[in-house]
């Protein structure tokens, strides 16, 4: 066993006792219980394409439409570093914002005032990462409510590891409604009307995927696709673990993407829309990247904007193996485009992609920010919200 090898293996060793962010620790046990069912699926693909099968190129959404901002115009300033590698600045600015209000209690119970399109949710943590009050509902007119109308359970799995109910991704791109796994359930609430729906399901039920009409909602072992407005549901086969948010701008046939892997073996592949079924596969390219900088993993969830996709990411940075950073991918070639070094001086898994905005900017947890702008084109990244412990929800 060499030292880097050594090294991981302590890593994971010193998680699995007492994770720095228990909710990517559930990201890396997803992982670790799927290797095997990863390799079999290699060997097959391997023979498929060995029978004559071809690879083609991720297909980029056709000409989107535009999608309503969930944040303000900020002018650019001067990139923090050129080039495909960049890095924060050491003081952040903090330029007028509407999701700085998810910050601030609630007044107004839902029930009572619904919204017209929720900008995002929140759920207060303690420092053992368990709920600490209601989840906060922001709307667009700036009011914060608390979600009232369900009482939600942790989401749990079959070794019993919780996690809260409040993930990012359960809010709808449009953010009209939102989606909590629970335990044998879907929990299904109208933000605009204050109505909740309950659909029975079988299994410990963790991720909830918005796609177009659909609702993808799973765990370790199976992944339904629930109708958003009939409430049917059918098994598909990806993982909710490793599936891309798609764009909610690409028709409701375009291609499903997931990624899994890690270092030289990290893969993206393409699904079909609606059973799940491979199209095809494209390695991970980071050869755009200087010296020494590579990916080792991705965790957390994954986000399309267009042909480009964005992630959070461990990496290996001019300083160490192992940095915490984020990574902005073409989703047709698998290219890392822009590569931001979030460095080593941050607890494991601190920095979880939440989304983009409408202005190309993606939206990401950064101590001690909390929330914060990275617009990979310039380089400038801009808080959002300070010092604020707890998970965060955003529309699209």
């Amino acid at each position: 066993m060499n030292e880097q090898e050594l090294r991981r293996l302590l890593t994971v060793t010193a998680e699995d006792v007492l994770p720095s962010q228990p909710a990517t620790a559930g990201w890396e046990r997803a992982r670790r219980t799927r290797r095997t069912r990863r390799a079999v699926a290699v060997v097959a693909v391997a023979v498929l394409l060995a029978g004559g099968g071809t690879v083609a190129a991720l297909r980029p959404p056709a000409d989107p439409a535009p999608v309503p901002p969930v944040g303000p115009t900020v002018t650019p300033t001067d990139p923090t570093h050129a080039g495909p590698v960049q890095k924060p600045p050491a003081e952040l600015t903090y330029p007028p914002d509407p999701l700085a209000k998810l910050g601030d209690p609630a007044t107004v119970p839902l029930s009572e005032r619904p919204v017209q399109r929720a900008l995002g949710l929140f759920q207060p943590l303690d420092e053992e990462y368990h709920a600490n009050g209601p989840v906060r509902v922001l709307g667009n007119d700036g009011v914060v409510r608390s979600l009232d109308v369900v009482t939600l359970a942790p989401t749990r799995d079959a070794g019993g590891n919780e996690a809260p109910a409040l993930k990012p991704g359960v809010l709808s791109p449009d953010g009209r409604s939102a989606a909590f796994a629970q335990t044998k359930e879907l929990i299904m609430i109208d933000l605009t009307t204050a109505a909740v729906r309950r659909i029975p399901l079988d299994g410990y039920l963790e991720q909830v995927v918005w796609a177009h009409d659909r609702v993808l909602v799973g765990g370790d072992d199976r992944t339904y696709a629930v109708d958003r407005v009939t409430g049917a549901a059918s098994t598909i086969d990806v993982s909710t673990w490793e599936l891309i948010a798609p764009d909610p701008a690409a028709g409701r046939e375009a291609p499903l993407i997931d990624m899994y892997g890690e270092g030289a073996s990290l893969t993206l592949r393409s699904r079909t829309a609606r059973e799940g079924e491979l199209r095809s596969e494209q390695p991970v390219n980071t050869s755009g990247l200087p010296s020494p900088y590579q990916v080792n993993e991705f965790y957390g969830r994954g986000w399309l904007h267009g042909e480009r996709l964005a992630r959070a990411a461990w990496i290996i940075s001019s300083e160490i193996d192992g940095a915490e950073g984020a990574a902005v991918l073409d989703a047709r070639t698998g290219a890392v485009l822009h590569l931001l070094d979030l460095g080593r001086d941050r607890s494991k898994g601190c920095c979880v992609v939440l989304g983009w905005d409408n202005k190309g900017a993606v939206l990401l947890r950064l101590e001690p920010a909390a929330l914060a702008r990275w617009h990979p084109e310039t380089g400038e990244i801009t808080g959002v919200v300070r010092d604020l412990r707890g998970v965060f929800a955003l529309a699209s």
